[in-house]
């Protein structure tokens, strides 16, 4: 079978048998293109170059072509591309088609993940900068709350609509990578806050949070996403403040789901329940929080070290 016939064949089965996110299959689609182009820039007709004919030579000169003219990639990036190439490969040994087998590519292994989270003096600056006499300081200083109450990924907060949460039992569901639903609750600050944003706001869109950076004249014929706020719009604004409040820390509004995780370890909350509220498929990933904190070693070396 030739690559490209393949290509098409894998991210159909993706999308269809897989049911991945339409992220997920952008994602893989990019990937392969670029190994496309990496086919083409040695001579090589993916039109006509047969899937059974990609080795191990091929594949690791795929890696290297990421790094051409000395190009700084992440070891995250590079693995990324790596993980769908033998994505790619696992689905043609599922179909029974010869090729490379999947587990001849190893990964770069990558320093461990450093977290970076806000201490509670530095969230309660934070969330007293946004001027909430304003529509959009209201709007503003909601987003924040939610993602540190709720753990939320910013993917998951941009995606929600306002029939989406409950601001009575302050509990709703939301769907995570790999599509996973998983409840999240609500702290009574947080659910208070929403309602008093959504309260000041005089339009019909669905999306809980928007853009307010429009004529009023004009709101009427405004479409839902075209109004939805973007992620990078979000870490633009949460990094704002930051530096309006005096933190010097490179944060993000992942910064504040980070924060939420090290708040519940502090407290004595369970790891896999933990894992449970941020939707991390293995206890690994959750794991990364008990190296960035841990009660019970601060507590021992207070009791032994005086």
């Amino acid at each position: 079978m030739n690559f490209q016939e393949a290509h098409d064949n894998f991210l159909n089965w993706l999308e269809v048998i897989k049911n991945k996110s339409e992220k997920t299959v952008e994602q893989y689609t990019r990937h392969l293109t670029r190994f496309s182009e990496y086919l083409e820039d040695h001579n090589i007709d993916s039109y006509s170059f047969t899937v059974g004919d990609i080795d191990l030579k091929l594949a690791e000169g795929f890696r290297s072509s990421l790094y051409k003219n000395g190009k700084k990639i992440s070891i995250k990036t590079a693995n990324a591309y790596m993980i769908t190439l033998r994505s790619f490969l696992k689905y043609l040994e599922k179909q029974g088609i010869d090729s490379l087998s999947p587990t001849s590519i190893d990964l770069i292994k990558a320093e461990q993940r450093q977290v970076e989270f806000l201490t509670e003096e530095e969230l309660q600056k934070l969330f007293t900068v946004p001027d909430t006499s304003t529509t959009i300081g209201k709007r503003d200083i909601a987003i924040m709350e939610c993602i540190y109450s709720t753990g939320l990924r910013i993917s998951e907060l941009t995606n929600l609509n306002r029939n989406d949460i409950n601001l009575d039992t302050k509990e709703f569901a939301v769907r995570g990578k790999g599509r996973k639903i998983r409840v999240v609750y609500l702290t009574d600050h947080a659910a208070s806050l929403i309602k008093s944003y959504l309260s000041a706001r005089v339009d019909h869109l669905s999306p809980l949070f928007i853009r307010h950076n429009i004529h009023h004249d004009n709101i009427d014929i405004l479409e839902d996403e075209n109004m939805r706020l973007s992620r990078f719009f979000i870490t633009g604004m949460i990094k704002k403040y930051a530096l309006k409040a005096g933190i010097l820390k490179n944060i993000s509004a992942h910064t504040l789901r980070h924060s939420f995780a090290t708040t519940l370890l502090n407290n004595g909350a369970d790891l896999r329940g933990i894992q449970e509220m941020l939707g991390h498929a293995s206890i690994t990933t959750t794991q990364v929080y008990t190296h960035v904190t841990n009660p019970k070693l601060k507590q021992m070396h207070h009791k032994f070290m005086k």
